[in-house]
């Protein structure tokens, strides 16, 4: 019996992908932002410690999005349901609120908790679900 392709796994390479641009932009245009987290009058030292700190959530996150590509376009993740779904919503929940964040220019602190829920926490899923499949799959 063969499984056909669901809605799942083109809505979730989309919606990784849409999250993914959109934090490329932010790198991009990361002064707005940057500015929004400091008081009306700052120091270059406070600005360049909130830049440094941006630049390594943003870094972090496009590592995890690498982790979460190898498993999905490696095949290893990809047929998962739960994953899939959990992957689907949660990126598309950040591409939007990312999306309000550069566009409205929220402070940079807010992206902290779009990190930790829209990020962070797939990405720990899909080490998880890799893992457990590398290794039934092993037998170990």
């Amino acid at each position: 019996m063969t499984r056909g392709i669901t809605g799942l796994v083109p809505a979730r390479f989309l919606t990784i992908i849409a999250h993914l641009v959109i934090v490329i932009m932010i790198f991009w245009s990361r002064d707005e932002n940057i500015k929004m987290c400091l008081p009306e009058s700052y120091t270059s030292e406070q600005y360049r410690l909130k830049d440094t700190q941006l630049i390594v959530g943003l870094s972090v996150s496009l590592g995890f999005f690498a982790l979460e590509l190898i498993g999905f376009l490696g095949g290893i993740t990809m047929f998962m349901p739960f994953q899939s779904l959990l992957s689907t919503c949660v990126h598309c929940g950040a591409a939007v609120a990312l999306s309000y964040y550069l566009f409205d220019a929220w402070p940079c602190d807010s992206y902290w908790y779009i990190f930790g829920f829209c990020n962070a926490f797939p990405a720990f899923t899909e080490i998880i679900t890799m893992v457990g499949v590398l290794w039934l799959k092993k037998g170990l």
